[in-house]
């Protein structure tokens, strides 16, 4: 792994951040002590929360860790595209007993108070997702001793990472589960995304900095192919996911592998941003009619979704998943780490074997 990256974890293995309640310390320590780089999520959550979880993570390892923030998103939603779509989910609101939550419940996440909180408290790493921060704020970190990464999803958006002085980029393929974080949401690119191995590449080619590659990765086999390609580490989501140690409701881990849902699709119809989930019957009922118009969208479903969990219908739950969710294993995370450590190791020996 590059200089940038190499002290952090033994492994070229990162935990993504998955937002939600999946990427609670109890998994983040667990991948870091097995010599991964386990990572919080601080979308959604309050800047006191954000902190209580890292507090928390501290207290169970020593290891490096990384906390991710979702950007501050520019009010371009159209109310009226909100309103009409509100009405069409009366139907889901009557069927879970419950109203629909308020769209104008915030769009930027707290993203100063947690910003503040991670410079008056330092950690290892903070990642980015939703846009570039500013160059004043990549330096005030640097500055603090945390390294910074910023999701990409094109040459574009990893350009303007490096500009910004970004210590390394985690180039997103299509093929992720969860929100695209793509740094502008252009409904005209829906469905365009570029695939993981040709986004590595033509990001490893566009600039000098290191790339950690996002997307669908499930396997050591696939992480080895991402380092063939120019990345220095690996982010899994969906395979961390089904561990014993996330905080993913026990519906969504077994939806990962239950034949009852066979495909992802892309959808707005949870947050109004896109996002890979498994196919159920509220992505389908209401994905093609959402509007683009994200956190507004987040916040009207948000108790649907959580109505719908605790009522035990996973037919209207945000299901997000990568394409690769077929090959979850249920593994605790440490172990998980050792398999695709071992399985990294295996494949490299094979390739250096037929290459000799």
């Amino acid at each position: 792994m590059s200089t940038a990256l190499t002290d952090l974890c033994r492994y070229p293995i990162v935990q993504a951040p998955m937002a939600g309640g999946a990427s609670r310390p109890a998994l983040a320590a667990a991948v870091s002590d097995a010599g991964g780089l386990g990572f919080l999520a601080a979308g959604y959550k309050t800047a006191d929360g954000m902190y209580q979880e890292i507090a928390q993570l501290r207290s169970l390892t020593a290891r490096p860790f990384g906390v991710n923030l979702f950007m501050p998103q520019p009010g371009q939603a159209d109310p009226a595209a909100v309103e009409v779509y509100r009405n069409q989910l009366a139907g889901e609101s009557a069927w879970y007993d419950t109203p629909l939550g308020d769209p104008d419940s915030g769009r930027d996440d707290a993203y100063e108070a947690k910003l503040a909180v991670l410079l008056d408290e330092p950690v290892p790493v903070v990642s980015f997702t939703f846009g570039c921060p500013a160059a004043e704020t990549l330096a005030a970190l640097a500055a603090a001793g945390t390294r910074t990464v910023v999701t990409v999803t094109s040459v574009e958006e990893a350009r303007a990472a490096h500009r910004a002085g970004a210590d390394a980029v985690c180039a997103q393929g299509a093929e992720a589960g969860g929100h695209q974080g793509s740094h502008r949401d252009d409904p005209e690119t829906d469905g365009s995304g570029t695939g993981l191995l040709t986004l590595v590449q033509l990001v490893t080619e566009a600039v000098p900095l290191p790339v950690i590659a996002a997307g669908g990765l499930m396997r050591g086999g696939q992480i080895a192919a991402v380092l063939a390609a120019g990345a220095q580490a690996a982010q899994l989501g969906t395979a961390f996911l089904v561990c014993p140690e996330s905080g993913a409701n026990a519906l969504h881990k077994r939806a990962m592998t239950d034949p009852l849902f066979t495909r992802t699709e892309v959808t707005r119809a949870f947050s109004g941003r896109p996002a890979r989930g498994l196919v159920n019957r509220f992505m389908s009922e209401h994905g093609p009619y959402a509007p683009a118009a994200y956190p507004e969208v987040h916040h009207l479903t948000s108790p649907l979704r959580k109505a719908a969990a605790a009522a035990g219908d996973p037919q209207g739950m945000a299901l997000w998943a990568g394409q690769g969710h077929r090959l979850a294993r249920g593994l605790p995370a440490g172990q998980l780490v050792e398999l695709l450590a071992a399985e990294l190791r295996e494949t490299a020996g094979a390739a250096s074997g037929a290459g000799a």
